[in-house]
């Protein structure tokens, strides 16, 4: 079994307004995502901005109550846990936020952020909750006279790894990484990417990598999942993702990727049109009226995430003419 199961998970949210404040629309932000994630694995999520990657991560976490679908882990409904259950749960699965600066409590010390999660599971001695903070500052490499200093005292980068520290202290099994590197330098990105992967090796973590960036993306997952305006569109494990894409939405990302080299250039159109709002998608492929190769059942019916090959049943794409595109700019 799996350690984390998703099925047909949605998260609708209402658009209110007017004297009444009546409901006028729906924002269709995950509109049934279904994915799964092993032991000590790394899933990456990647897709452009508003397509519905960090509401995912959270409704996983039920800081948002999903509207429908199912969330398992370890086997258990997480929509059906509350109380200390969803309190024990949540100490199995942590977040990293993007914003390291905003996602830590100003007012606090590093040493205070750090102790707070053992404060709410019940570790009552100070002297106790004082060593585990210590020994989390050394562990993500910062020296332990942080432990008396404000957020506002360190850089970006410092400040992220306080999150990692404050993510890894109650031993979770998997941790969703809500783009941890997208608002860092490059260089500084590379040492908190490292940094995550260690800590994977060392305590067998399970990641949900959440980023738009696919070299860095690329970097850490085994498998990636590709999302376009609230759905998952192509899954499969990493080299195959950027050797062999078959959804059209995947080989136009893959071939938008930068080559490293003055001396090469790629021939590349970008795709036609913008993202159609998640206020009035297209009724069956959200991706239709930006594909090259649409066609009328497109418009007609909606593909299913499905296997292209039954002995490979990880390896998922959503689209009628999977296996007949050929990439292009590549």
């Amino acid at each position: 079994m799996s350690l984390l199961q998703v099925r047909g998970l949605k998260m609708h949210f209402p658009v209110h307004g007017g004297i009444l404040y009546r409901k006028l629309a729906t924002v269709y932000a995950v509109d049934g995502v279904d994915f799964e994630i092993e032991a000590g694995e790394t899933l990456g999520l990647v897709g452009e901005s508003g397509c519905g990657k960090s509401t995912v991560g959270r409704s996983l976490l039920k800081l948002y109550e999903p509207t429908a679908g199912e969330v398992r882990f370890e086997g258990k409904n997480v929509a059906e846990i509350r109380g200390s259950e969803l309190r024990s749960l949540r100490a199995e699965m942590q977040m990293i936020f993007q914003d390291p600066f905003e996602s830590l409590n100003p007012r606090h010390t590093v040493g205070s952020i750090l102790e707070e999660p053992f404060v709410i599971h019940g570790e009552k001695k100070a002297a106790a909750r004082r060593q585990k903070a210590m020994e989390l500052l050394l562990r993500v490499g910062l020296p332990e006279d942080a432990y008396h200093k404000f957020p506002h005292e360190f850089s970006g980068g410092q400040r992220q790894r306080i999150g990692i520290a404050r993510a890894i202290a109650l031993r979770p099994k998997m941790i969703i990484c809500d783009e941890p590197v997208s608002a860092l330098d490059v260089s500084i990105q590379s040492q908190i990417l490292n940094l995550l992967i260690e800590l994977q090796q060392e305590m067998g973590l399970a990641y949900l990598f959440i980023a738009h960036d696919l070299a860095v993306v690329k970097h850490i997952s085994d498998r990636i999942a590709v999302m376009y305006l609230g759905r998952i569109v192509e899954i499969a494990d990493s080299q195959t993702l950027y050797r062999d894409p078959q959804h059209p939405y995947t080989q136009a990302l893959i071939a938008s990727i930068p080559v490293p080299d003055p001396r090469q250039r790629k021939d590349f159109e970008p795709l036609p049109g913008e993202v159609p709002s998640p206020l009035h998608p297209p009724p069956h492929c959200h991706f239709v009226e930006r594909c090259p190769y649409a066609q009328d059942i497109c418009n007609q019916q909606t593909p299913e995430l499905k296997a292209l090959d039954p002995e490979d049943p990880k390896r998922r794409v959503a689209c009628h003419f999977a296996g007949q595109l050929k990439p292009s700019g590549r």
